[in-house]
Protein backbone atom coordinates (compact mmCIF):
# COMPACT_ATOMS: atom_id res chain seq x y z
CA UNK A 1 0.00 0.00 0.00
CA UNK A 2 1.16 3.22 -1.11
CA UNK A 3 2.14 6.15 1.54
CA UNK A 4 -0.48 8.49 0.49
CA UNK A 5 -3.31 5.92 0.22
CA UNK A 6 -2.21 4.89 4.13
CA UNK A 7 -2.20 8.50 5.25
CA UNK A 8 -6.31 8.52 3.44
CA UNK A 9 -7.54 5.48 5.13
CA UNK A 10 -6.32 6.89 8.43
CA UNK A 11 -7.76 9.81 7.89
CA UNK A 12 -11.17 8.32 6.84
CA UNK A 13 -10.61 6.02 10.05
CA UNK A 14 -10.59 8.73 12.34
CA UNK A 15 -13.24 10.92 11.01
CA UNK A 16 -15.75 7.68 10.74
CA UNK A 17 -14.60 7.98 14.65
CA UNK A 18 -15.60 11.60 15.02
CA UNK A 19 -18.52 11.23 13.29
CA UNK A 20 -19.80 7.93 15.53
CA UNK A 21 -18.92 10.20 18.51
CA UNK A 22 -21.08 13.32 17.56
CA UNK A 23 -23.77 11.09 16.41
CA UNK A 24 -23.91 9.59 19.91
CA UNK A 25 -24.75 12.48 21.58
CA UNK A 26 -27.65 14.08 20.09
CA UNK A 27 -31.14 14.56 21.38
CA UNK A 28 -32.35 11.09 20.41
CA UNK A 29 -29.36 9.69 21.92
CA UNK A 30 -30.26 11.02 24.94
CA UNK A 31 -33.64 10.61 24.64
CA UNK A 32 -33.32 6.97 24.17
CA UNK A 33 -31.55 6.27 27.79
CA UNK A 34 -32.71 6.56 31.26
CA UNK A 35 -31.53 9.38 32.56
CA UNK A 36 -30.08 9.35 36.34
CA UNK A 37 -32.58 11.43 38.16
CA UNK A 38 -35.93 11.05 35.76
CA UNK A 39 -35.72 14.23 33.84
CA UNK A 40 -34.14 15.06 30.26
CA UNK A 41 -30.75 14.93 29.56
CA UNK A 42 -28.63 17.26 27.16
CA UNK A 43 -25.32 18.06 25.63
CA UNK A 44 -23.85 21.59 25.85
CA UNK A 45 -20.21 22.40 25.77
CA UNK A 46 -18.62 20.50 28.09
CA UNK A 47 -21.00 19.36 29.76
CA UNK A 48 -23.97 16.97 29.82
CA UNK A 49 -27.09 18.41 31.77
CA UNK A 50 -30.32 17.01 33.19
CA UNK A 51 -32.91 18.94 33.77
CA UNK A 52 -35.81 17.78 36.76
CA UNK A 53 -38.66 20.58 36.02
CA UNK A 54 -41.36 20.51 38.10
CA UNK A 55 -43.98 22.99 38.82
CA UNK A 56 -42.17 25.63 40.47
CA UNK A 57 -38.98 24.00 40.80
CA UNK A 58 -36.15 23.14 38.35
CA UNK A 59 -32.98 21.11 39.34
CA UNK A 60 -30.30 20.80 37.02
CA UNK A 61 -27.34 18.01 37.23
CA UNK A 62 -24.41 19.30 35.55
CA UNK A 63 -21.45 15.86 34.38
CA UNK A 64 -19.01 15.95 32.10
CA UNK A 65 -18.67 13.96 29.21
CA UNK A 66 -18.55 10.82 30.86
CA UNK A 67 -21.51 11.54 33.25
CA UNK A 68 -19.34 11.61 36.02
CA UNK A 69 -20.42 14.81 38.38
CA UNK A 70 -19.14 17.81 37.87
CA UNK A 71 -18.64 20.68 40.81
CA UNK A 72 -21.67 23.53 40.85
CA UNK A 73 -19.89 25.56 43.68
CA UNK A 74 -19.18 28.97 42.87
CA UNK A 75 -21.08 28.62 40.12
CA UNK A 76 -24.82 29.60 39.19
CA UNK A 77 -27.42 30.42 36.09
CA UNK A 78 -30.48 31.13 34.54
CA UNK A 79 -33.51 29.37 33.47
CA UNK A 80 -36.02 30.76 31.17
CA UNK A 81 -39.27 28.86 31.29
CA UNK A 82 -41.87 29.01 28.49
CA UNK A 83 -45.08 27.36 27.63
CA UNK A 84 -46.31 27.61 24.05
CA UNK A 85 -44.44 30.32 21.73
CA UNK A 86 -45.10 33.86 21.90
CA UNK A 87 -45.89 33.57 25.62
CA UNK A 88 -44.52 34.98 28.57
CA UNK A 89 -41.48 33.79 30.16
CA UNK A 90 -40.24 33.12 33.79
CA UNK A 91 -36.39 33.50 34.48
CA UNK A 92 -35.63 31.62 37.46
CA UNK A 93 -32.28 32.27 39.01
CA UNK A 94 -30.49 28.75 39.39
CA UNK A 95 -27.75 28.41 42.62
CA UNK A 96 -25.62 25.72 43.81
CA UNK A 97 -27.64 22.82 45.48
CA UNK A 98 -25.66 20.16 46.35
CA UNK A 99 -22.45 18.29 44.77
CA UNK A 100 -23.26 18.95 40.77
CA UNK A 101 -27.00 20.56 40.98
CA UNK A 102 -27.99 23.81 40.02
CA UNK A 103 -31.84 24.49 41.95
CA UNK A 104 -34.13 27.50 41.40
CA UNK A 105 -37.97 28.19 41.88
CA UNK A 106 -40.45 30.48 40.65
CA UNK A 107 -44.00 30.94 40.14
CA UNK A 108 -44.58 28.69 36.82
CA UNK A 109 -45.99 25.45 35.53
CA UNK A 110 -44.79 22.71 33.11
CA UNK A 111 -46.83 21.76 30.62
CA UNK A 112 -45.91 18.93 27.62
CA UNK A 113 -45.42 22.41 25.65
CA UNK A 114 -42.86 23.85 27.99
CA UNK A 115 -39.27 25.06 26.90
CA UNK A 116 -36.98 25.81 28.92
CA UNK A 117 -34.00 27.69 27.95
CA UNK A 118 -30.49 27.37 30.57
CA UNK A 119 -27.76 28.97 30.75
CA UNK A 120 -25.20 27.43 33.15
CA UNK A 121 -22.35 29.66 34.12
CA UNK A 122 -19.14 27.79 36.13
CA UNK A 123 -15.92 28.91 37.18
CA UNK A 124 -13.14 28.82 34.84
CA UNK A 125 -15.48 27.88 31.90
CA UNK A 126 -17.41 29.94 29.28
CA UNK A 127 -21.65 29.89 29.69
CA UNK A 128 -23.48 27.71 28.03
CA UNK A 129 -26.69 27.42 26.46
CA UNK A 130 -29.09 24.29 25.98
CA UNK A 131 -32.65 24.41 25.51
CA UNK A 132 -34.86 21.59 27.10
CA UNK A 133 -38.39 20.25 26.17
CA UNK A 134 -38.99 18.87 30.04
CA UNK A 135 -42.36 16.30 29.41
CA UNK A 136 -40.99 15.31 25.75
CA UNK A 137 -41.47 11.61 26.02
CA UNK A 138 -38.35 9.33 26.33
CA UNK A 139 -37.94 5.85 25.16
CA UNK A 140 -38.77 4.72 28.43
CA UNK A 141 -42.33 6.37 28.90
CA UNK A 142 -43.49 5.62 25.22
CA UNK A 143 -42.72 2.16 26.32
CA UNK A 144 -44.69 2.84 29.77
CA UNK A 145 -47.61 4.42 27.98
CA UNK A 146 -47.84 1.81 25.41
CA UNK A 147 -48.08 -1.20 27.71
CA UNK A 148 -50.54 0.77 29.51
CA UNK A 149 -52.77 0.92 26.39
CA UNK A 150 -55.58 -1.77 25.38
CA UNK A 151 -54.53 -3.39 22.75
CA UNK A 152 -56.62 -4.29 19.59
CA UNK A 153 -59.21 -6.99 19.92
CA UNK A 154 -59.04 -6.93 23.82
CA UNK A 155 -62.20 -6.78 25.64
CA UNK A 156 -60.79 -2.90 27.06
CA UNK A 157 -59.95 -1.64 23.36
CA UNK A 158 -63.91 -1.48 23.10
CA UNK A 159 -63.17 -2.06 19.60
CA UNK A 160 -66.71 -3.41 18.62
CA UNK A 161 -70.33 -1.90 17.25
CA UNK A 162 -72.94 -0.61 19.19
CA UNK A 163 -76.51 -1.35 17.73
Amino acid sequence: MSKSRAVALLVAVLLSGISMFAGAHDEAYFDSRESAHGGQTRMAGPYHLELVAKDKEIVLYVMDHADRPLSTEGGGGKANVQIGKGKDKTSIKLEPAGENMLRGNGDFSVAPQTVVTVFVDLPGQEVTTVRFIPLKATAKTARKENAAKPQAGSKDAHDHHHM
